[in-house]
């Protein structure tokens, strides 16, 4: 007689042993992903405001968040939140409700810092959005459609993406905004973005589309813009009096300057710095004071404060003619 054997089957692979271990590496990584959200949030919570707008003409107008950095009532938020206001009120979500007016905006990079009346405000912690990376996970907090406290966890979609904006006449462009799919909706604007250990590296400022946020970086250059909200109420940058636009540079020039392109001089504002350094329309500006310039971005980079008054020298292209030019840069008004 033959024994009958169960003849395994071959379509499992894994036996009950292998799904508990499994399982249970699921489980470690859920509780490691909800860890890292759950930390970020209660350490940036307490710092997150919802922020309501008092009308110059009366009533009560917008809302918004606010992200405070320091303990003696500083919170800094987006431009565009406190526009055309000078004070309104700043809610927390242990309902403390503090009046606030406004210290200083900058529209041209979306910044902003109010001062609350009252001290002893829970600082978040600021990180830097110069170490972040693609896929990294990042968390947002504010007061979506006034719901306060609000959190929402994504990763880092792009960095390096670039945001308009505008002051009067004169535009800006807002360098390595961050770019994430945490869901953000209005009222989120001037809330945090912090990383997953709850460090702020952001200032959401725009929603672009579903799953398309992007946030104001924390970096060295806006925290010097924070700085100088905070003691000046306003950034100040140089001025050169120019319209331009990029423009590839001849191949020869291209390989003497090892660079692609330049900034076109397109208009001359008459009675301007540029104007008074004898710069002409359709020249070519290659660098400036030995730092190469390749697009419109790398001249405002170099147009801050300390360039204001003080000669930079201009490397130019003038047909097939290379000339250094001496300008002085002014104060940019409005």
């Amino acid at each position: 007689m033959v024994a009958l054997r169960e003849v395994p089957d071959v379509g499992t692979s894994a036996s009950p042993l292998d799904d508990a271990e499994t399982l249970a590496i699921e489980d470690e990584a859920l509780d490691a992903y909800s860890s890292a959200v759950s930390t970020a949030a209660a350490r940036i919570i307490p710092s997150v405001a919802s922020l309501r707008i008092e009308r110059r003409s009366g009533g009560w107008g917008g809302a918004g968040s606010g992200v405070a950095f320091t303990p003696d009532g500083y919170l800094v938020t987006n431009a565009h939140v406190v526009a055309g206001t000078e004070r309104g009120t700043a809610t927390f979500v242990d309902g403390d409700e503090l009046a606030f007016e406004v210290v200083g905006r900058d529209p041209l990079s979306d910044l902003a810092v109010v001062r609350t009346s009252g001290g002893d405000l829970t600082a978040a912690p600021f990180g830097d959005a110069a170490r972040l990376r693609v896929g990294q996970l990042v968390v947002a907090i504010g007061n979506p459609h006034g719901f306060a406290g609000s959190v929402t966890a994504g990763v880092v979609s792009a960095l390096g993406r670039s945001l308009p904006t505008r002051s009067g006449a004169n535009a800006r462009v807002v360098d390595n905004v961050i770019q994430t799919d945490a869901a953000l909706n209005p009222g989120n604007s001037g809330g945090a973005l912090a990383d997953g250990l709850g460090r702020v590296v952001g200032i959401n400022t725009a929603v672009a589309g579903v799953g398309l946020g992007l946030a104001v970086p924390i970096n060295t250059a806006t925290r010097r813009i924070v700085a100088a909200l905070m003691t000046e109420g306003r950034f100040r940058r140089a001025y050169l009096g120019i319209a331009g636009g990029p423009r590839p540079l001849p191949p020869r020039l291209a390989r003497q300057l090892r660079q692609e392109s330049g900034v076109e001089v397109v208009e001359v504002v008459e009675g301007g710095p540029a104007a008074q350094a004898g710069l002409r329309a359709e020249d070519l500006i290659v660098a400036v004071d030995g730092a190469p310039i390749a697009g419109v971005d790398d001249l405002h980079k170099l147009m801050v404060s300390d360039a204001i008054g003080r000669v930079v020298r201009l490397a130019v292209v003038r047909e097939v003619r290379r000339l250094e030019l001496e300008l002085v840069p002014a104060e940019l008004e409005g």
